[in-house]
This record gives C-alpha cells, structure tokens and sequence, in this order.
C-alpha cells in the first residue's frame, strides 16, 4: 500500500497538463491507483493495480503528483464493470472500482503491512465480508447546496468544495437515500434556500436520515444555520404523507463555521425524541447525535466475534472504554458478572443509561469521563478488570490509556480497531506493557466499497 513519506530530492519528472503511459503498481489507502515515473509517484483516481493507463497530470507537488485516467490500455481482471462513476469520483465509494474478493484481500494486506511496519510478527486472517456489500448504511449525512439557484444534495467531488448532485448514493439503505431525496423535493418546493459558506445568507446545511435496520424506524433531522427553520410544520405535515416509516422528525441548529456537520441543538418538530434498532437481542435508543455503527449487519458480527474471542466468563468484571450508546456493553453483559463503561460524551451517557433501563440489564455502570482519564482513576482505586474491552476512534489509544489498562492487569485486552494503522502502533506498546497476541488478527469487512477496515486483535497479559 503506496504512501507519500518521503521528499523527492531532484526535481520532479513531470509537469501538469503532461500525459504519460505507465502500469499500476499499487493503491493507497485512499483507493487512488500509483503509477511510478523515475520512482517519482503519481496518485490517480480509477485505476487498479495491473492495469495499464495513459494518464493526464493534474497537480504536481514536491514528492508526489496526481492524475487522471486518459485512456485505459489494458484493463486489470479484478475491476468491477458497470461501476457507479460518481461514487468513485466523490469519494463515496473509493473502492468500487474493484471486485468485492479483492477487496477483502487488499484489506488484509493493508494490515499485514501495517504490522511488519512496526516489526510485529503476527498471523492476519482472511477479512470477514458480507454477502450483499452494498445499501449496507442506515444513516447519510447529506451536504446541501444551491447550484443554478436550485437546493441540491450530494457529494462533495475529492479533493474540492464543488458538489456533485447525487440521488443514489450506491452504499446507503434505499430507504435512506429516498428520505433525503424527498426532504430535498419538499425544501424545493417551499422555496428555502440552501446556507452559503461564503455570503453567510441561506438556511439548510445538511439533511440527515438515518433508519434501524431491524425496526424499520425512520428519522430525518435537518441541520441549518439559522435558529428557526421555515415552513417547519409544512415540512413535517409532508414528510409524514410521502415517508410511511418516519418516526422522528428533528431540526437541528448548527451556528459554527467548521466542518462539523450536527450542532448541540436539537429541536423535535414532529414525532419522537428519537428511534429504536435492535442489536443481538437489545434494544437500542438512538438520538439524532447519537453514534451507532452504519452497518448493523457486520456489528453483531464484530461484537459477537469480540466476545467470543475475549472468552467470557460469568464470575469476570469488564471494562468497555469509549462506550457510546453501550453497545458492547450491554451485548456482553449477560455473559459476565459487572461491566463499566465510560465514555466522554455525556448524551451517549444518557442514551446507554436509558438503554440499560429499557433491556432490564442492572449489572452495568456508565461513566461520563474522558477514557484515557477514567481508566487512570479506575486504576488508582484499585479496579482489576478480567477483561478490558477498547473500542476507540480513528487516532486510536493514548499512551495514558494503555499504561492505566496495563496497571489494571486485566488477563485479556480486546482490542477493536477501525484504523489498523493506530492499531499497530498501539500494539508496540501494549507488547512493552506485558501482553502478547492470542491469536491472528481479524479483520472485518465494516465499509465496503471503502477502503476502511476494522481489525479484532487479542492481547493476553504474559505472567511474569
């Protein structure tokens, strides 16, 4: 897996607007093919490895360049025909290009990689797929934009802040797709106006729809710039008429001028405070800021496969860091004896609370408190977890975090990982700290048709 890392000392070998003829060698973890010229390398969008282009430069840099597919010479045996274009040009679906089996290889090897980069010597399974890898997520968080002076929802093209108007967007439930497009229709109809960044005038920012996959349960917020959203009750009389599954219907405010996406603000305009989805058994609260996995489907498989490698026990104490909604706590907890959770923000605190209550689960505790911190103070008081559960962002553990863990001595540290490259510098120091690996590595097929992967790693404490 190709990564720009280093600085080209002489001059680059190409110029923009220049066409050259090269093999692909590679693909980043982005999804862009790498062809080399003078091993000097050059990221393009649709090509696979194997494949022979004629590719047109677009930017040239000090170590790397980009370009783009002119001509096609010789296509590779593992490219998927009839591929959704805008997918792969917005960035929605990175990875679409590619058949599904290798996509499954290219993660793995991703791990593999990542692993000998560190000098880790460990076994990687085959990835787990899923047997329909598309129309997997049940929520989208759509950016809204006037173009034409017409509201439009899409996707962002990559590398720009010019949006391309999309209706299908190829890995998100039908279901979900259909509420932005109605919500859209109904904005249009009404005449309110998409926010501009750059006159600060207008209204929407995004709309948001997620759905439960198993309840079936539909929410639909829109996020907009201003304190009042018009029409509201005019929104919510026809999104009720032309979205039969539609529980909740939530506006929410977002002032800030940044790239976060939802405000702290959430209004209900019509129905519910939120919905419901069930997940191995459980029911689940999920508000409009609530974080729940997009893919239910590889979620029960990723946290009944955690389970059953962490070997539970019905006399074992738990800790599940960066517990959320508790997910993973309350799958678990009838398989052991006491599980704590924590988690920083304080809503997923009071969704997981409201969850326990809801499934009549009493041997769980959650904590609002920054990870790192609670397990430091967990550690201070003497806490001696069996089994301690990480399942962190994409930055991965602090340092704090997996010295607090391993001053617990916990006989085994589950460790789920949605960016096998935080993962494996995270595994150097959970080794130093007196552990080694049980077992491969396994990693989990949560995004298709993206390049993403998460990884279930095993660390047992060594007794010395």
């Amino acid at each position: 897996m190709a990564k720009a890392n280093r600085v080209y000392k002489e001059k680059a070998p190409v110029v923009k607007n220049q066409e050259v003829e090269a093999t692909v060698v590679d693909i980043t973890y982005q999804g862009m093919g790498v062809i080399k010229i003078d091993n000097f390398p050059i990221f393009v969008v649709d090509a696979i490895p194997g494949e022979i282009v004629r590719v047109g430069i677009t930017k040239v840099l000090k170590s790397y360049a980009f370009g783009r597919v002119s001509k096609r010479i010789q296509s590779s045996p593992n490219r998927a025909e009839n591929v959704n274009q805008d997918a792969i040009a917005t960035g929605i679906a990175p990875l679409a290009n590619l058949k599904y089996d290798a996509q499954l290889i290219f993660k793995q090897e991703q791990v593999v990689q990542l692993f000998k980069k560190v000098n880790i010597d460990v076994d990687v399974n085959a990835t787990i797929g899923m047997e329909n890898p598309y129309r997997y997520r049940n929520k989208a968080q759509v950016p809204v934009k006037m173009i034409n002076g017409r509201l439009e929802t899409g996707f962002y093209r990559r590398g720009s802040h010019k949006l391309v108007p999309i209706e299908d967007f190829y890995i998100q439930d039908e279901k979900v797709d259909e509420a932005v497009t109605v919500t859209r229709d109904i904005l249009r109809d009404l005449g309110i106006s998409a926010y501009d960044e750059t006159t600060k005038k207008g209204v929407i920012r995004h709309i948001m729809a997620r759905r439960g996959y198993y309840s079936y349960e539909l929410m639909v917020v829109i996020v907009t710039h201003s304190k009042k959203l018009p029409e509201a009750e005019a929104i919510a009389t026809q999104l009720q008429a032309k979205l039969p599954e539609l529980k909740s219907f939530i506006h929410n405010i977002n002032h800030e001028d940044n790239n976060v996406i939802m405000g702290e603000q959430n209004e209900t305009i019509w129905g519910a405070n939120e919905i419901h989805d069930q997940l191995m058994s459980k029911d689940f609260v999920i508000g409009p800021n609530s974080f729940y996995q997009v893919n239910p489907q590889t979620m029960a498989v990723l946290y009944s496969l955690a389970a059953e490698k962490a070997n539970l026990k019905p006399t074992d104490i738990v800790v599940d860091a960066y517990s959320g909604i508790g997910t993973i706590t309350l799958s678990i907890a009838d398989q052991v004896k006491k599980v704590y959770g924590v988690e920083v923000v304080a809503d997923a605190v009071a969704d997981a609370k409201k969850n326990a209550k809801n499934n009549h689960v009493d041997n769980v505790e959650f904590v609002t408190a920054d990870a790192p911190e609670q397990m430091e103070k967990w550690a201070t008081e003497g806490l001696k977890p069996n089994v301690v559960f990480v399942d962190p962002p994409r930055k991965g553990l602090t340092a704090e975090l997996i010295s607090a863990v391993s001053a617990m001595k916990p006989e085994t540290f589950v460790y789920i990982s949605c960016n096998p490259a935080t993962l494996a510098r995270d595994a150097v120091q959970i080794l130093d700290e007196g552990f080694e690996i049980d077992g491969p590595v396994q990693p989990i097929d949560q995004f298709p048709q993206t390049t993403h992967v998460e990884a279930i790693t095993v660390f047992k404490r060594v007794n010395k």
